[in-house]
């Protein structure tokens, strides 16, 4: 349908202005071979008949008794007959005499003759058919002046028949280029349509490929213009729909492990509790703690698949207000003292005396420094340190959450803050944690940025402008909106 429908548009956008201009060209061209060589014809009667007429003059000025039978003699022993015929015509108009010796009826049309006489130079020239033979001629009259005698007027007849046949030779010729070109152009032409259309119904099948799950095909690039671009971004739109697709696999499965440890973990001791008695008190505490911390867990776990659900629909939103941005994160720093303690991980805050206010959401500030300690403690092994450094430069406050963790590797860098993604899949989490916290810094108009070495550790740096002078009233802003609620 594709090839049938651009083909057919082509043919007549296209081929119908190129056949338009060879036709008009091929007329044009034709009409002026045409004028061109029955110009020719006519200069060459002019050019005799200007020599006729001055031979007839000298003859007149010589005083020659008898001026009509010398031209008679003159028209009788023409030198050119066998290009044209020279004929003598009386008053009347009447043939007298002619070149080749032939005789013509009184009646003989001459239309040449008629308008010579009617032009005040006394000369006429057509173009028109003999009588009987049908023969198409261009016949010229040059009038004399009146002299004794019957001789009035001579006329000069050239055939127009060979002159034709040039032309029309020529005109064929003309023809056979245009229908060459026509055709080189049609071959031409349909290579270059094929070398769209062939790739365009290839996106097609690859498209409904794609529409029914089917994400393994890929177009051929044939070339390297436009083309060839569109089928590298829909192999490149398939690449990144299938590690998409991968991805969001992944966080699913990883979703439901995270999801279903915590809830085996309280089904189990809900179990257990209830077959204790009241001795056990110890063990109660013991269960009623684990379900706790894994409910907390639960809470996070589904607050952090909420905002990342409001941040795909537009309807994140964020209370900006002066915050002092050392009172959030030392709470956050405080949260996991005892849990870097437990787990016999180095951690280390370097707190300055103090920083200029920023204005945002201390609240989603918080979640991004919970997110970026949390995974600073979770890829880092027993041994290895954790530090934390505030500082403020250039209108910005800075903060750098480093570990010497397992790290990243070089080709899984550019991807850890894209949703689902999971550089080591053997720790737990969601792999959105740290893409809704960079949405976050991205709604405070700050950068947050991912520093790493594969077997060396990671640095996270944090960067939220400070506060300007002039902002004092709290502000609510919410994704997707132009215009701030104040």
């Amino acid at each position: 349908m594709a090839y049938r429908s651009i083909t057919k548009r082509w043919i007549i956008n296209s081929l119908g202005v190129i056949l338009l201009v060879l036709v008009v060209v091929t007329l044009t061209a034709s009409l002026m071979i045409h004028n061109y060589y029955y110009t020719s014809m006519e200069r060459e009667l002019k050019l005799r008949a200007d020599y006729g007429d001055s031979q007839v003059q000298d003859m007149s000025a010589a005083g020659k008794a008898n001026l009509n039978a010398e031209i008679r003699n003159l028209v009788e022993t023409f030198e050119d007959k066998d290009k044209m015929e020279m004929m003598a015509v009386d008053h009347n108009g009447n043939i007298i005499v002619t070149s080749s010796g032939f005789s013509y009826f009184s009646s003989y049309d001459m239309p040449d003759y008629a308008a010579a006489k009617e032009d005040p130079v006394g000369r006429g020239t057509r173009v028109y058919k003999l009588e009987g033979t049908n023969e198409k001629v261009m016949a010229m009259t040059v009038v004399l002046p009146v002299f004794s005698g019957d001789v009035s007027a001579v006329r000069y007849v050239i055939s127009l028949e060979n002159v034709d046949r040039t032309i029309l030779t020529v005109i064929l010729i003309l023809c056979g280029v245009m229908v060459l070109i026509l055709a080189l152009i049609l071959v031409t032409s349909s290579y270059f349509i094929r070398s769209i259309v062939i790739p365009v119904q290839e996106v097609g099948t690859v498209a409904r490929g794609f529409a029914t799950g089917d994400m393994s095909a890929r177009i051929l690039k044939r070339s390297d213009d436009e083309i060839g671009e569109l089928c590298d971004i829909i192999n490149y739109m398939a690449d990144e729909i299938q590690n998409s697709e991968k991805m969001k696999n992944e966080f699913i499965s990883s979703v439901s492990h995270e999801l279903r440890t915590p809830l085996t973990a309280i089904k189990g001791w809900g179990e257990t509790l209830m077959t204790m008695g009241p001795d056990d008190r110890q063990m109660v505490q013991r269960g009623m703690h684990v379900i706790l911390n894994e409910t907390e867990r639960l809470s996070n776990m589904v607050e952090e698949l909420l905002d990342f659900s409001r941040i795909q629909n537009g309807r994140f939103t964020l209370v900006k207000t002066r915050i002092d941005i050392l009172a959030e994160l030392g709470d956050a720093v405080l949260m996991y003292t005892e849990r870097a303690r437990r787990d016999a991980i180095h951690f280390e805050y370097s707190e300055p005396e103090n920083v200029s206010y920023v204005f945002g959401d201390k609240n989603r500030l918080k979640q991004v420094f919970i997110n970026v300690i949390d995974n600073a403690l979770k890829y880092s092994d027993r041994g290895d340190t954790v530090r934390v450094s505030v500082k403020e430069e250039d209108g910005f406050i800075e903060i750098r959450v480093q570990d010497t963790g397992c790290g990243i590797a070089a080709e899984d860098l550019p991807k850890v803050k894209e949703k689902f993604y999971k550089a080591n899949s053997t720790r737990r989490g969601s792999g959105i944690g740290l893409a809704v916290a960079n949405e976050i810094v991205q709604l405070h108009d700050g950068t947050l940025t991912v520093e790493s070495e594969l077997d060396v550790g990671t640095t996270v740096i944090i960067r939220i402008p400070v506060m300007a002078k002039d902002t004092e009233r709290p502000t609510q802003i919410t994704t997707g909106e132009s215009e701030p609620n104040q």
